[in-house]
């Protein structure tokens, strides 16, 4: 008698569920989900909402380093034996997030090989990101960091059509995250609205003429500070 069918794991199904070593959170604005220095025992998965990465100096200077998205896992420093989480991570927006314990996070990678399929992914897709934004605070001008930035935030080259910038990305959080003052990015800002690249209304909408600038190295954004 032939064996029936083993049923197909779904893996956005699996983290969209509670379950052994589960559970589904609902953060509000600005609340923390994890800060530097806590116990690190529990991997999470973002299904809706945007979390920011903070890290904060012996000096207390504090730097954003990360705006995490829908559909990508954070926290996962503890799979390879990190004890303490080196960062803190806090709500941009109303978020719902899933958490699995370390434990349930390397029984389901072992056991099912679709699961571990998309995490291999987001590792090596947050690897070319990290390789990325090394080589633009490297090579590139204040100006061009941000118009990669704004692209990035925008989701343009992703699936889908370019979003809207949600108004709560500050300038401030802007100047933290490439490495430059708020006055900077206020100036470069509205180059960049004069030129037509970007538009405000209530959100900051951008435009594939500026997408179109970087590309091609368009003398209208600098190289070099």
């Amino acid at each position: 008698m032939p064996k029936a069918a083993k049923s197909s794991f779904d893996p956005k199904l699996f983290l969209a569920k509670v379950g052994e070593g589960k559970a589904i959170l609902e953060f509000a604005k600005n609340q923390v989900v994890f800060s530097q220095g806590d116990a690190a025992d529990t991997v999470f998965y973002i299904q809706k909402g945007r979390i920011k990465v903070l890290v904060v100096s012996e000096q207390g200077k504090e730097a954003v380093v990360g705006i995490l998205e829908p559909g990508q896992f954070f926290g996962e420093g503890c799979l390879n034996g990190h004890p303490m989480r080196i960062s803190t991570t806090m709500a941009m927006e109303d978020c719902l997030i899933t958490s699995i314990t370390k434990g349930a996070m390397l029984t389901v990678l072992h056991s099912e090989p679709k699961f571990s399929e998309l995490f291999m992914a987001y590792l090596l897709s947050r690897n070319s990101r990290i390789e990325e934004d090394l080589i633009d605070q490297l090579f590139n001008s204040s100006e061009k960091r941000l118009a990669r930035l704004l692209l990035l935030l925008a989701n343009f080259g992703k699936e889908g059509t370019p979003q809207p910038i949600a108004a709560h990305v500050s300038q401030e959080t802007l100047a933290e995250m490439i490495g430059t003052t708020r006055s900077r990015v206020s100036f470069f800002m509205n180059k960049f609205r004069k030129l037509g690249f970007i538009t405000y209304n209530g959100k900051i909408e951008v435009h594939s003429s500026l997408l179109n600038a970087v590309l091609y190295d368009k003398p209208e954004i600098m190289r070099d500070d």
